[in-house]
Parts: C-alpha cells; structure tokens; sequence
C-alpha cells in the first residue's frame, strides 16, 4: 500500500513540475495575408454554410426520377447518366441510406423475357452507381418486369413510360428513430 501511495506521490510530482510550452496564438503560423479579421471571419463563415448545407442534405431525404429506356434496350441515356451522378453524390453524403433499383419494362415480349431485361436495366443502374462510388451494399436490384406497369393503356406512350428503373430509398438511421 506505501509502495503504490509513494509511486503516485511521485508521479504527480513529476507532472507537476513538467515545463509548460509557449503557447502560440493561431495566426503566430499564418501568412500576413490571413491576419486580417475579416479573411479569418469570411472563412469559418463559409466553412459554417458549407457544414449547415451538408448537414441539411444529410438529412433531407433522397428522391430521383426514373431512369427510361429505349425498346429491348438496357443502355444509359445520357439524361439518366447526369441524373445518376447526382443521385450518386446524395448516397455517398448518407452511407447509412439504402437504395433498391427495380427494372420494369413494357408488356411487348415474353414474361421470362421482360423478367431478365428488368433485371439487366437494375443491374445497369447499379453498377453504374457503384462506379460513381456508391458502396455495394447501399444497392440491391429487383425485377418487376411487365408486372408493375405505370399505366394499364396500351399506347406507345404507355409502352415509353413502363421502360424504366425506378429508386426505393430507405435508411437505418430512419429505423432507428
């Protein structure tokens, strides 16, 4: 019991008498340029917005539009790519956001055949997704096929509107709220 009294009256003692460093104000290391105070001011004043801006969009909750194709087809249109790429930098901000892409397609051709080209359309998507950094695990895929049609017409303009992938979002911070 001494022993252990004594060494942690002895290691106090050496805390105690360690030498304290000069402290350095934080514009002692900067440029002359930044020690005015309104370049310090404008700066965490922008930092601040660009934090308030991430927090807000961390906590909105993600939507996109659907992706369209064209007939028999499970290529990227150039209007889907711009839009991925946004949807993309919104799933990278959440990493705890999940997304199922399901492929659906118009009721032109074969049951087992619409099944397999929904799922090539999710699985384009997906990937395309996971090239814009979205980790794999915030992605799964379905396909609906010519199940789940936008509309029951049979109109070529129907037909237009059932090519598509289509985003479910869900997030495991909303379920643990």
């Amino acid at each position: 019991m001494n022993r252990t009294l004594l060494s942690l009256l002895a290691a106090v003692s050496l805390v105690g008498c360690a030498s304290k460093p000069k402290t350095s104000s934080v514009t002692d290391n900067l440029p002359d340029r930044q020690h005015s105070p309104t370049a310090t001011a404008a700066t965490s004043h922008r930092t601040s917005d660009e934090d308030e801006d991430a927090s807000r969009r961390a906590m909105s909750p993600l939507s996109a539009d659907p992706v369209y194709f064209e007939l028999d087809s499970a290529t990227l249109r150039p209007e889907s790519r711009d839009m991925l790429a946004q949807l993309a930098t919104g799933l990278r901000e959440r990493p705890l956001t999940r997304v199922t892409v399901s492929g659906h397609t118009c009721e032109l051709g074969t049951t087992e055949y619409n099944i397999a080209l929904g799922h090539r359309r999710a699985a384009v998507v997906r990937d395309y997704l996971r090239n814009l950094g979205v980790e794999p695990k915030q992605l799964s895929i379905v396909s609906y096929g010519e199940e789940r049609p936008l509309t029951d017409t049979q109109t070529e303009e129907a037909f237009r509107k059932n090519r598509r992938a289509e985003f479910t979002f869900s997030s495991k911070e909303q379920a643990t709220r």
